[in-house]
């Protein structure tokens, strides 16, 4: 097998499973893009096999720190750990995430599961040139319905890979609807945000909404309208629900119309929408922002905590004495730090004062290794307005 040769202040020494093209001191035999490597230090001891890719910025993804093949029976075997880390730990086998990258051992695959219809992603080349082992891994396992391909994201540009979506099992399920915590939300696996629902938040929505009873409530960025059913669910006074998607304001209503429930439902640029509310002297006792990722890369932070101390900006100025701020980001790029510091930058602007009431983070199902932070990603803190300071 080729290999590479690591520097010795690696990030692999300290626990992280990527290597960088410039921690690589030198290569052996002839590395093929897609296939496999053995990860080797200065004195020549095995640190792990791992699958390479000279076109990426992440030369290596480290899977083992055994020798090993990319056979159906590892893939098996993979499938199994994921399963019984989930059952062990009581969560929902029929709708959420059974594969998280390199959390669950597999780097760039990604499997949610809606029901007896499965969406996998492949984002690293080795594991796209061998999609059809893991469909066959979960066929086995599940027999489901169908297992829709979901390589639309733009992270596959990095791999060197074109971006495809289609059906690699069964048939296309087309629009279908799923159920969590007594809510029904239409999704459309093929084209619908991620994988067809954000189920990274599904904790979430219960967490925020045991705030809502009696309140008015303002969801920002709704998407499918799932924070805003949620809080209404809960027994909100009145519910407005924001997108700037003509689609995803018709999916919202849509959904609400079907769990019989009453929000308000408004295509707006959530920005602009924030100006005007402030202008018109409105109030809101909950406002939850919950925007898509400002940022994708490193070297666009600088942009994304603009955006992001603008929002909150805004939102403080529409809060009642003691309401709530529900606020969430989910790009690893953005720490913990920086997060709470542009809220922070915000409300000393506005002039406010927030108590930190909770701290949210994706849920199990997205399993967060500590020594690979960008395995988390998710992150959000509910504060309360303190009044008459």
């Amino acid at each position: 097998m080729a290999g590479l040769i690591i520097q010795p202040r690696a990030r692999l020494f300290h626990g992280h499973d990527w290597v960088y093209s410039t921690e690589v001191l030198k290569t052996f035999g002839d590395p093929q893009d897609g296939e496999l490597v053995s990860l080797k230090d200065g004195r020549d001891r095995m640190l792990g096999t791992a699958i390479y890719n000279s076109r990426s910025q992440i030369i290596a993804r480290r899977f083992s720190r055994q020798r090993q093949d990319l056979d159906l029976d590892f893939f098996k075997r993979r499938l199994q750990i994921a399963m019984e880390y989930r059952r062990r730990h009581g969560l929902a086998e029929r709708l959420g995430r059974l594969i998280w990258s390199e959390s669950d051992g597999l780097p760039g695959v990604v499997v949610d599961r809606y029901e007896d219809d499965f969406v996998l992603q492949t984002l690293t080349l080795a594991m796209d040139k061998r999609k059809h082992l893991l469909v066959q891994a979960l066929v086995d396992a599940f027999q489901p319905r169908s297992i829709i391909e979901r390589n639309d994201t733009p992270i596959r540009k990095a791999e060197g890979m074109e971006l495809v979506c289609g059906v690699l099992h069964g048939e296309d399920p087309g629009s279908g609807t799923i159920t969590t915590d007594g809510l029904k939300f239409e999704v459309n696996l093929l084209t619908g945000q991620k994988t067809g629902f954000y189920l990274d938040q599904l904790s979430n929505y219960r967490s925020v909404a045991r705030h809502a009873k009696g309140r008015s409530v303002l969801d920002c960025f709704t998407n499918q309208g799932a924070f805003a059913l949620s809080c209404a669910k809960a027994g909100a006074k009145d519910v407005t629900a924001v997108d700037i998607s003509a689609g995803a304001v018709e999916l919202a209503q849509k959904n609400a119309l079907a769990n019989g429930l009453a929000v308000r439902a408004v295509e707006a640029n959530v920005f602009d929408f924030l100006h005007e509310r402030e202008k018109a002297e409105a109030t809101y006792d909950l406002i939850v922002l919950d925007p898509p990722s400002f940022t994708k890369s490193k070297g666009k932070i600088s942009d994304a905590l603009r955006g992001y101390k603008e929002i909150h900006l805004r939102s403080l100025k529409l809060l009642k004495p003691d309401g709530l701020l529900a606020t969430f980001c989910c790009s690893h790029h953005m720490t913990h730090d920086l997060f709470m510091g542009v809220i922070n930058e915000a409300a000393v602007d506005a002039k406010k004062t927030l108590r930190l009431m909770e701290t949210y983070s994706q849920g199990l199902d997205h399993p967060i290794i500590s020594t690979i932070p960008e395995s988390g990603y998710l992150r959000g803190f509910l504060f309360e307005l303190v009044p008459g300071r």
